[in-house]
Protein backbone atom coordinates (compact mmCIF):
# COMPACT_ATOMS: atom_id res chain seq x y z
CA UNK A 1 0.00 0.00 0.00
CA UNK A 2 1.54 3.08 -0.99
CA UNK A 3 0.97 6.67 -0.55
CA UNK A 4 -1.60 7.50 -2.61
CA UNK A 5 -3.74 4.66 -1.49
CA UNK A 6 -3.39 5.38 2.24
CA UNK A 7 -4.23 8.97 1.12
CA UNK A 8 -7.62 7.97 -0.90
CA UNK A 9 -8.33 5.55 1.68
CA UNK A 10 -8.19 8.45 3.74
CA UNK A 11 -10.54 10.30 1.78
CA UNK A 12 -12.81 7.62 1.54
CA UNK A 13 -13.11 7.14 5.27
CA UNK A 14 -14.47 10.73 5.27
CA UNK A 15 -17.00 10.94 2.88
CA UNK A 16 -17.21 7.90 0.90
CA UNK A 17 -20.09 9.40 -1.77
CA UNK A 18 -17.19 11.64 -2.67
CA UNK A 19 -17.34 11.92 -6.29
CA UNK A 20 -14.57 10.35 -8.00
CA UNK A 21 -13.46 13.33 -9.91
CA UNK A 22 -12.80 14.83 -6.59
CA UNK A 23 -10.88 11.91 -5.49
CA UNK A 24 -8.73 11.63 -8.15
CA UNK A 25 -8.00 15.32 -8.06
CA UNK A 26 -6.82 15.29 -3.79
CA UNK A 27 -4.57 12.21 -4.89
CA UNK A 28 -3.17 13.44 -7.72
CA UNK A 29 -4.62 10.82 -10.48
CA UNK A 30 -6.91 10.54 -12.94
CA UNK A 31 -9.95 9.13 -13.07
CA UNK A 32 -9.26 5.42 -14.41
CA UNK A 33 -6.53 4.56 -12.32
CA UNK A 34 -8.34 6.14 -8.63
CA UNK A 35 -11.23 3.95 -10.07
CA UNK A 36 -9.00 0.98 -10.62
CA UNK A 37 -7.20 1.42 -7.25
CA UNK A 38 -10.85 1.50 -5.06
CA UNK A 39 -12.04 -1.39 -7.54
CA UNK A 40 -8.82 -3.06 -6.18
CA UNK A 41 -9.18 -2.27 -2.19
CA UNK A 42 -13.02 -3.92 -2.49
CA UNK A 43 -11.34 -7.17 -3.70
CA UNK A 44 -8.79 -7.56 -1.60
CA UNK A 45 -11.18 -6.69 1.61
CA UNK A 46 -9.59 -3.62 2.33
CA UNK A 47 -12.87 -2.15 1.77
CA UNK A 48 -15.51 -4.37 3.28
CA UNK A 49 -18.84 -2.16 2.87
CA UNK A 50 -20.26 1.03 2.51
CA UNK A 51 -22.94 2.05 5.37
CA UNK A 52 -24.44 5.35 6.55
CA UNK A 53 -23.50 6.43 9.97
CA UNK A 54 -26.67 7.79 12.11
CA UNK A 55 -26.54 10.48 14.84
CA UNK A 56 -27.87 8.15 17.70
CA UNK A 57 -29.53 11.54 19.34
CA UNK A 58 -31.97 12.22 16.34
CA UNK A 59 -33.37 8.50 16.62
CA UNK A 60 -33.83 9.03 19.99
CA UNK A 61 -30.74 6.70 21.41
CA UNK A 62 -29.54 8.81 23.91
CA UNK A 63 -27.93 6.23 26.48
CA UNK A 64 -24.62 4.16 25.55
CA UNK A 65 -23.55 1.70 27.84
CA UNK A 66 -20.17 -0.67 28.09
CA UNK A 67 -20.51 -3.53 29.44
CA UNK A 68 -17.94 -5.75 31.16
CA UNK A 69 -18.77 -8.94 31.21
CA UNK A 70 -17.32 -11.94 32.60
CA UNK A 71 -18.40 -15.70 32.66
CA UNK A 72 -17.01 -19.07 34.12
CA UNK A 73 -17.87 -20.74 30.46
CA UNK A 74 -15.05 -20.94 28.29
CA UNK A 75 -16.18 -23.46 26.05
CA UNK A 76 -16.45 -23.40 22.61
CA UNK A 77 -20.27 -24.27 22.71
CA UNK A 78 -20.94 -21.65 25.28
CA UNK A 79 -18.95 -18.76 22.71
CA UNK A 80 -20.87 -19.81 19.97
CA UNK A 81 -24.46 -19.14 22.05
CA UNK A 82 -23.13 -16.20 23.46
CA UNK A 83 -21.92 -14.75 20.20
CA UNK A 84 -25.40 -15.89 18.47
CA UNK A 85 -27.44 -13.91 21.62
CA UNK A 86 -25.25 -10.94 20.78
CA UNK A 87 -25.78 -10.94 17.43
CA UNK A 88 -29.65 -11.34 17.65
CA UNK A 89 -29.71 -8.27 20.12
CA UNK A 90 -29.46 -4.96 17.58
CA UNK A 91 -28.85 -2.57 20.38
CA UNK A 92 -25.74 -4.44 21.07
CA UNK A 93 -23.86 -2.56 18.64
CA UNK A 94 -20.35 -3.80 19.17
CA UNK A 95 -18.72 -6.96 20.99
CA UNK A 96 -15.21 -8.12 21.74
CA UNK A 97 -13.84 -10.78 23.40
CA UNK A 98 -10.56 -9.57 25.82
CA UNK A 99 -8.06 -10.18 27.78
CA UNK A 100 -7.47 -9.69 31.41
CA UNK A 101 -10.21 -10.20 33.95
CA UNK A 102 -13.25 -8.97 31.67
CA UNK A 103 -13.98 -11.62 29.24
CA UNK A 104 -16.12 -9.73 26.84
CA UNK A 105 -16.62 -5.96 26.68
CA UNK A 106 -20.00 -4.87 24.60
CA UNK A 107 -21.09 -1.49 23.48
CA UNK A 108 -24.89 -1.07 24.31
CA UNK A 109 -27.11 1.42 22.44
CA UNK A 110 -30.36 2.37 23.71
CA UNK A 111 -32.89 5.42 24.49
CA UNK A 112 -32.54 5.07 28.53
CA UNK A 113 -32.01 2.87 31.16
CA UNK A 114 -35.68 1.12 30.62
CA UNK A 115 -33.85 0.48 27.40
CA UNK A 116 -30.37 -0.74 28.59
CA UNK A 117 -32.57 -2.87 31.09
CA UNK A 118 -34.39 -4.49 28.48
CA UNK A 119 -31.08 -6.02 26.65
CA UNK A 120 -29.89 -6.76 29.68
CA UNK A 121 -32.97 -9.07 30.60
CA UNK A 122 -32.13 -9.93 26.91
CA UNK A 123 -28.91 -11.16 27.49
CA UNK A 124 -29.23 -13.04 30.82
CA UNK A 125 -32.51 -14.93 29.35
CA UNK A 126 -29.94 -16.50 26.45
CA UNK A 127 -26.91 -17.28 27.79
CA UNK A 128 -25.01 -18.19 31.73
CA UNK A 129 -23.09 -15.27 32.56
CA UNK A 130 -21.59 -14.83 36.20
CA UNK A 131 -21.32 -10.89 36.39
CA UNK A 132 -21.95 -8.14 34.34
CA UNK A 133 -20.99 -4.55 35.05
CA UNK A 134 -22.57 -1.60 33.16
CA UNK A 135 -20.90 1.56 32.97
CA UNK A 136 -23.00 4.74 31.16
CA UNK A 137 -21.51 7.16 28.93
CA UNK A 138 -21.86 10.59 30.27
CA UNK A 139 -20.39 12.83 27.06
CA UNK A 140 -19.26 11.36 24.10
CA UNK A 141 -15.42 13.24 23.67
CA UNK A 142 -14.68 11.53 20.54
CA UNK A 143 -15.96 9.17 17.72
CA UNK A 144 -14.88 7.59 14.70
CA UNK A 145 -15.30 5.10 12.59
CA UNK A 146 -12.23 5.80 10.68
CA UNK A 147 -9.26 3.39 11.19
CA UNK A 148 -5.53 5.34 10.96
CA UNK A 149 -4.34 4.81 7.52
CA UNK A 150 -1.02 7.25 7.16
CA UNK A 151 1.08 4.44 9.52
CA UNK A 152 4.61 4.16 6.70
Amino acid sequence: MDKIDRKLLSLLQEDADRPLNELAEAVSLTTTPCWKRIQRFHREGVIRKKVVLCEPAKLNLGLTAFVAVRTTQHSEQWLRKFAAAVQSIPEIVEAYRMSGEIDYMLRIVVTDVAGYDAVYRKLIRSVELWDVSSSFAMERLKYSTALPVDFA
